[in-house]
């Protein structure tokens, strides 16, 4: 296996979505973000693909624990029993005890939660690496820079190992190399001044690729990460604007939707439909929503009229791709 593979999980059936990414240790393989149990099956072959079998795994690395991204890694951990897990230790709590954050996500899906997710199976804690971040890991022969990256989640992290950055969402979601980057903004955890930072230190590393878990491979280059910050900001203050127009989320969401689906079949036709799979525009609406509350609150001002009863509401929204862990 010479550098890092990509392996497609297929994701209820639909390609380009959802990806793992596979290297060589040199100690077995390592696994950056596994994807949910659902899609263990498609992991699996994908391996086979390449000439290995899940017993050949040893490392799994999480950038953060969504359901996307980490769901299958405690039935992972049990077909193969030396395998561990690397994760930030603001998230290390929940997989080892998943209840709260598989009971959250049950109140959503009810009976469709097997057939999106799979299980969720409990990690035992002796096999969890907590990570503080700025942290250097040797596994085998491979040398793993831990970076904390927050932003999208206060527990994200990215590797960064030889030329290749693993970023998860904080490298945005860039389904196609025609596609400008957008952020994924789903509620609780976005903070735009937290990730600017992440972003401020990912570009000046020295790394060829990007691989982004939604999805595929890009290059480190400087048109990534300023287009990313661009839309960042045009959907935020898009979002702003009307809540300080008094609108409330239906509202938002529609026109906002309707934007970003045009802007997007611009730059291709087919993106439009991939996107609001990978990322439902709603579901960014209500993650830079709560963003702009909390930080009206905390300057101490009036909070814009934004109808934000929902939010005492907002598990009933959150979309299978995104689904938050509870606060610790």
């Amino acid at each position: 296996m010479n550098g890092p593979q990509l392996i497609d999980l297929q994701f209820q059936d639909t390609p380009g979505v959802i990806a793992a990414h596979v290297l060589d240790t040199g100690d077995g393989l390592a696994i950056v973000d596994p994807g949910p149990g659902s899609t263990l099956g498609a992991l699996e072959a994908g391996l086979n693909t390449l000439g290995a079998e899940l017993n050949d795994v040893r490392h799994v690395l999480l950038t953060h624990i969504h359901f996307d991204h980490a769901g299958a890694a405690g039935t992972l951990l049990a077909h193969v029993p030396r395998a561990k897990v690397y994760v930030h230790e603001r998230g290390a709590g929940h997989l080892a005890r998943p209840e709260r954050l598989v009971a959250s996500a049950t109140q959503i899906y009810g009976d469709q939660m097997d057939r999106l997710w799979g299980p969720m199976l409990p990690i035992d804690p002796d096999r969890l690496v907590s990570l503080e971040g700025e942290q250097t890991l040797r596994l085998g022969q491979a040398e793993v820079r831990v970076l904390y990256t927050p932003g999208h989640a206060v527990h994200h992290v990215t590797y960064h190992i030889g030329d290749d950055l693993f970023v998860g969402d904080v490298g945005g979601i860039r389904l196609d190399f025609r596609q400008t980057p957008r952020a994924p903004t789903p509620p609780p955890d976005i903070q735009l001044g937290d990730w600017r930072q992440s972003i401020s230190m990912l570009r000046d590393l020295d790394a060829r690729t990007l691989h982004l878990a939604h999805f595929g491979a890009h290059p480190q280059q400087a048109a990534h990460w300023d287009g990313l910050l661009r839309t960042m900001e045009l959907d935020a203050s898009r979002v702003l604007e009307g809540m300080e127009r008094g609108q409330g989320f239906e509202a938002i969401s529609e026109q906002f939707t309707e934007v970003l689906l045009d802007e997007l079949s611009a730059e291709a036709a087919e993106l439009p439909q991939r996107y609001e799979f990978a990322c439902p525009p709603w579901m960014s609406v209500q993650g830079l929503m709560r963003y702009w509350q909390l930080q009206t609150a905390r300057r101490g001002r009036e909070r814009p009229d934004a109808r934000s009863d929902y939010w005492r509401r907002w598990p009933r929204a959150r979309h299978c791709g995104c689904v938050r862990a509870p606060r610790s």
